[in-house]
């Protein structure tokens, strides 16, 4: 499953981080990295990560694909 962060959008909340510290890391105070490529044992807590973001960056699986559009 693929997962991508509108890094624009993303304003440092951090919640990602928090729920899958495996996918996703802050850089800094604000800058946020991330692994593209979700481990299917990290996927259910990619897609609570992405229903948590306050400002909804993050796309997951199928959403990658009608986002990129």
């Amino acid at each position: 499953m693929r997962t991508v962060v509108d890094l624009a959008r993303c304003q440092g909340y951090a919640q990602c981080v928090f729920l899958a510290p495996e996918v996703f890391q802050l850089h800094g105070e604000e800058g946020l990295l991330y692994t593209p490529a979700v481990p299917d044992d990290q996927l259910e807590r990619v897609r609570q990560a992405a229903a948590a973001c306050p400002v909804q960056a993050i796309l997951v699986g199928e959403e990658v694909s009608a986002g990129a559009r």
